[in-house]
């Protein structure tokens, strides 16, 4: 079964969801915003407020101070093999869409086959085109798992031998899950760009952008692309200098370069079974091991994908949200 995990638009949610920091990551900001977008609609007028109980805990009716769990049937829909979480409507833009600057961030997880991009990238486009009402992106940026940039060491993306199999749902010091996940080569890289190619020839994306790839990592891309990414977005990690050498190259391919504090594996497969499960913490979707009304199965983290619309002429953000999409299986 695939799931489909949505924050609809965070700008317009609870309190807990748009006040934040603005330097928050985006693993904390997707997890906490799923959570109140859950939370919402678990407590809409709409939701029995005396559904079973999913954790499994006990039969026996719940007590006015600790309200069972509400079946995780009454606020999310089921098309075919899709289960759509929470139950989801669009929401369009308010103004034409020339008015707009929309960037889309797709985050391809580690795991998962290289082969599954063209259509986990059509799939993630084809949601957020929904949502928004409209027929293209501006900009979409696409971050490969295992690839990080150190600012303070400019042959940081060359790739280094790593131990595969190595269990990557452990997040690292700066609370990302991507410490030892191994990087791809460039060739794997380039077959998943020729589906972004595809998709810029047809109009659907403007401009393409990618993430974390340094000098040496460009050199060897770039001369290999039929459309050359825009923007390179990086993170620097303890400060906000960007080394020379990566600066005189970019200008010299036209490309902009702009920061970011994304985690490249941006939904580990524990934090999602956290998130699902039937514990304290969870939504009741997943079953416990024990007991409980979910669904059985291990449930593997697919991609993720933000997006962002802003009001050109004023610079405000209409539109921001993520959709996450992960296989439930046997």
């Amino acid at each position: 079964m695939k799931l489909v995990l949505s924050t609809s638009n965070i700008l317009t949610g609870t309190s807990s969801v748009i006040r934040r920091p603005t330097f928050e990551k985006s693993n904390t900001e997707l997890t906490s915003s799923l959570r109140a977008n859950f939370t919402a609609h678990q407590s809409s007028p709409s939701t029995p407020q005396n559904g079973a109980l999913i954790n499994g805990a006990s039969s026996a009716p719940s007590t006015p101070n600790t309200p069972a769990k509400p079946s995780f049937r009454s606020w999310t829909t089921q098309q075919d093999s899709t289960l759509y979480i929470p139950t989801h409507t669009p929401s369009p833009l308010t103004e034409p869409r020339e008015y707009y600057d929309i960037t889309v961030k797709l985050f391809y997880l580690p795991n998962i086959p290289a082969t599954r991009r063209c259509i986990e990238t059509r799939e993630a486009i084809d949601l957020v085109l929904r949502e928004l009402g409209t027929t293209s992106i501006d900009l979409l940026i696409v971050s490969f798992p295992g690839i990080s940039f150190d600012a303070d060491d400019e042959d940081s993306d060359i790739d280094e031998p790593t131990t595969p199999g190595l269990d990557t749902s452990t997040a690292n010091s700066d609370g990302c899950g991507d410490a030892e996940v191994v990087p791809e080569d460039i060739d794997t890289m380039l077959t998943t760009w020729r589906t972004l190619e595809t998709l810029h020839a047809e109009g659907i994306v403007s401009n393409l952008g990618i993430a974390e790839f340094g000098v040496q990592r460009l050199s060897k891309f770039l001369p290999q692309t039929k459309v050359k990414p825009s923007v390179d977005q990086i993170n620097v990690r303890d400060c906000c200098v960007v080394p020379k050498p990566l600066i005189l190259y970019a200008k010299q391919q036209g490309i902009q370069l702009l920061t970011h504090n994304d985690c490249t594996n941006v939904l580990p497969r524990g934090t999602l079974r956290e998130i699902l499960g039937s514990g304290e913490k969870g939504v009741g979707v997943l079953a416990s091991e024990s007991a409980g009304d979910g669904l059985k199965g291990d449930v593997e983290p697919q991609w993720v994908v933000k997006y962002t619309a802003v009001v050109k002429d004023r610079g405000v953000v209409e539109s921001k949200g993520y959709f996450a999409v992960a296989e439930l299986r046997d």
